[in-house]
């Protein structure tokens, strides 16, 4: 492979890489923990978005999970630790998605549970198709968490309602797939067994265009998203880390861990 490949594409136990065509696929691979997101997973996310953004050769990258889930959001080990606040603004917090790193299109292939922090890679997407098995839903606020940032980007995909559904009922609102494609979080949906070969053919008709009208097509619709969200997402990020101290943001986390109903203060 030229251009070394990405180092021969296999990235880690835990982030898979391949290729089709002019196409990075990039696989969420913790699927005993339906790939929910650790802070190292995040982190290499992180550096891998740069090492691709000067791969020449990619055209597209899509983003898919193994096995039966896409992505269960932050995994509830790492929230149920003591959390203190991190130095960094909204959009570094969430470099862990790839598209404000790529001058390529993002096109994101939901196999599966789709939950929590798993939405940003939705929102991130400029493409995203699900399988028919797809689901989606905002827990947060059933495990004691503040939903900051998810409802704010997703209202640029899909309608308010849902979104606030969402965001306010937790875990009991879940979306399958037609509902997704109704209400505009996905723009198609395809048998589970198809999703990734679709999500390729997308990318190689898009690799058919001129790359520089396509670079520069995406970065105006970019532009545009980013000047419409970024203080709202400073201000959603603010308020999720100030939540934080509160009990109940460690309190839900553990009950999850613990498989029991959580015990929310000044609830007695």
């Amino acid at each position: 492979m030229t251009d070394d490949r990405l180092a021969a594409l296999r990235q880690s136990d835990d982030l898979l890489l391949g290729s089709a065509g002019s196409s990075l696929i990039v696989t969420l691979n913790r699927p005993s923990r339906a790939n929910a997101l650790t802070e190292p997973m995040m982190d290499e996310l992180r550096s891998l978005w740069r090492r691709v953004a000067a791969a020449g050769w990619v055209r597209s990258v899509i983003v898919t999970g193994a096995g039966n889930a896409f992505c269960a959001g932050a995994d509830a080990g790492m929230l149920a630790q003591p959390r203190t606040r991190i130095g960094r603004d909204a959009a570094e917090e969430l470099s862990f998605v790839p598209g404000p790193h790529l001058d390529v299109p993002v096109i994101v292939a939901v196999n599966g549970v789709c939950a929590g922090g798993g939405l940003h890679f939705v929102a991130d997407a400029d493409l995203c198709v699900a399988a028919d098995t797809a689901r989606f839903v905002d827990p947060h606020v059933t495990v004691g968490q503040v939903s900051g940032m998810e409802p704010v980007e997703l209202m640029l995909r899909a309608r308010r309602d849902v979104i606030v559904r969402m965001a306010l009922l937790g875990r009991s609102e879940a979306l399958d797939a037609a509902s997704a494609k109704e209400a505009g979080l996905v723009s198609e949906v395809v048998p589970a067994d198809i999703l990734l070969a679709h999500a390729v053919a997308l990318g190689e008709r898009i690799a058919e265009g001129s790359p520089e009208a396509v670079r520069v097509t995406r970065a105006v619709i970019r532009d545009f998203e980013a000047d419409l969200m970024r203080r709202h997402m400073d201000a959603g990020w603010k308020a999720v880390q100030d939540h934080w101290p509160h009990p109940d943001a460690n309190e839900g986390p553990r009950a999850f861990l613990e498989k029991r109903a959580p015990r929310w203060a000044g609830s007695d």
